[in-house]
């Protein structure tokens, strides 16, 4: 299994995710070339999958939704994420990579 590419800036950190939305539920389901994969429940519509990935996000890191942002790939399977306010290791150790 590859790693998790992750990036320490300013305070914050940024790595890639690919959402799979309309799943039957959300969650983490490993990694590919370096990014996150995560399958989301809610539909690819009306941003409706990327409330649902920050949301998720949120949670499994023990941070705040404002906290969560994604930085590029809006309309895009794969996502780039910014997270304030956590460390490239407390990422690792709180998603279990």
């Amino acid at each position: 299994m590859t790693e998790l590419v992750i990036r320490e800036v300013e305070e914050a950190v940024v790595f890639k995710v690919k959402v799979v939305a309309g799943s039957s539920q959300t969650c983490i389901c490993g990694l590919l070339d370096g990014m996150l994969k995560v399958k989301v429940a809610a539909a690819p519509e009306k941003g409706k999958a990327n409330q649902c990935l920050v949301g998720f996000l949120a949670k499994r890191l023990g941070v705040k939704k404002n906290t969560v942002i994604i930085i590029s790939g809006q309309t895009n399977p794969v996502k780039q994420i910014r997270v304030l306010g956590v460390s490239a290791e407390e990422v690792l150790m709180k998603l279990d990579l």
